[in-house]
């Protein structure tokens, strides 16, 4: 009977299923970005996040606990010291699968595996949704800051004619 047996065994026995997740975990942590089949991404994911977690609290026990998975001194010092850092505030999630299409040799589905923190681009379009969201009437914000921006041009056009106008005047008088 197969109860209890949820994971991915991924076609491998125990200690090639685990190596092959190490050097994944570890080529993750120092690329930031790795592409392979979906399954693979799917079991590595639940590898890696709670290493990541473990990394959030710097000590002896926890770098031994980390490294006890990765067997990479670079790879615990690059997770401990960088990755660490910018996840700090995040409570999980720490990576993002993105679904890349098919491979063309055998049709396996591949994807992209990256950590969440790390991807510039979707950082930047997340940034830019929250700078234009309002509650209601995105044209009329939209219009009222237009406004103000125009006003002060068109006034500053007119006060140097005319400060100039009552010159010439006063100058025509005498």
């Amino acid at each position: 009977m197969r109860h209890n047996k949820k994971f991915n065994h991924l076609g491998r026995k125990s200690a090639h299923r685990q190596a092959l997740l190490s050097n994944m975990a570890c080529s993750l942590i120092m690329h930031k970005r790795i592409t392979t089949t979906l399954p693979k991404a799917k079991a590595l994911r639940v590898y890696v996040e709670p290493l990541l977690t473990k990394s959030k609290e710097d000590t002896t026990n926890s770098r031994r606990q980390v490294f006890k998975h990765l067997q990479n001194k670079y790879a615990v010092t690059e997770l401990f010291r960088e990755i660490s850092v910018k996840i700090a505030d995040r409570p999980g999630g720490y990576t993002r699968i993105l679904r890349t299409g098919f491979r063309q040799g055998d049709g396996a589905e591949m994807c992209i595996i990256e950590l969440v923190d790390y991807n510039e681009n979707m950082l930047k379009d997340k940034a830019a949704k929250k700078t234009r969201r309002t509650r209601r009437g995105g044209a009329k914000a939209t219009a009222e800051t237009a406004k103000p921006e125009e006003a002060p041009k068109a006034e500053v056009a007119e006060e140097p004619v005319a400060a100039e106008a009552p010159a010439q005047e006063a100058e025509k008088a005498e």
